[in-house]
């Protein structure tokens, strides 16, 4: 069975300046967005909000939707990242809770479109996004969960 790895990323802007988190990957200082793989028990919305607490310290909650992506990694691993925009009213500082961010930088676009130290091509193509693409209100993205009643009929009746 296919089992792409889930993950959500915020882009999150304030005066015109995005903010991405700095951490080591293979000796190499890398930027991306605020991002992480979804846990178990929990929804797209609550992940990036977690993943947005643990990584910049930083508690909001994505106003929009922007864009699925279907990646495959150099190293083969295929990702499904579901991301998010967040427009805050000013840059505030940070305070990473993960011990694997080093620090987080609000940066001008243009400097993150040029950089050479991107995680992945997808974070200078969520600027982008952010830039050109609709946003989509977040109930396009909803959680169902089954009745855990048990006079509910069993999943495998449907």
């Amino acid at each position: 069975m296919f089992k792409p790895h889930v993950t959500v990323a915020t882009v999150v802007q304030a005066e015109g300046q995005f903010l991405v988190v700095e951490e080591m990957v293979r000796g190499r200082a890398t930027w991306n967005q605020p991002a992480g793989h979804l846990e178990a028990d929990e929804t797209l919305l609550q992940a990036a909000v977690r993943e947005l607490y643990e990584e910049t310290g930083l508690e909001g909650v994505p106003q929009a939707f922007l864009r699925l992506h279907q990646w495959i990694a150099p190293d083969n691993t295929p990702f499904l990242r579901f991301l998010f925009a967040l427009d805050l009213p000013k840059m505030l500082p940070t305070y990473p809770q993960d011990r694997d961010i080093d620090r987080c930088w609000w940066l001008p676009p243009e400097e993150i479109l040029g950089a050479k130290k991107l995680r992945s091509p997808l974070v200078a193509e969520s600027i982008l996004i952010y830039q050109q693409g609709p946003r989509y209100p977040l109930e396009v993205l909803s959680a169902f969960q089954w009745p855990f009643s048990e006079d509910a009929p069993a999943a495998d009746a449907w």
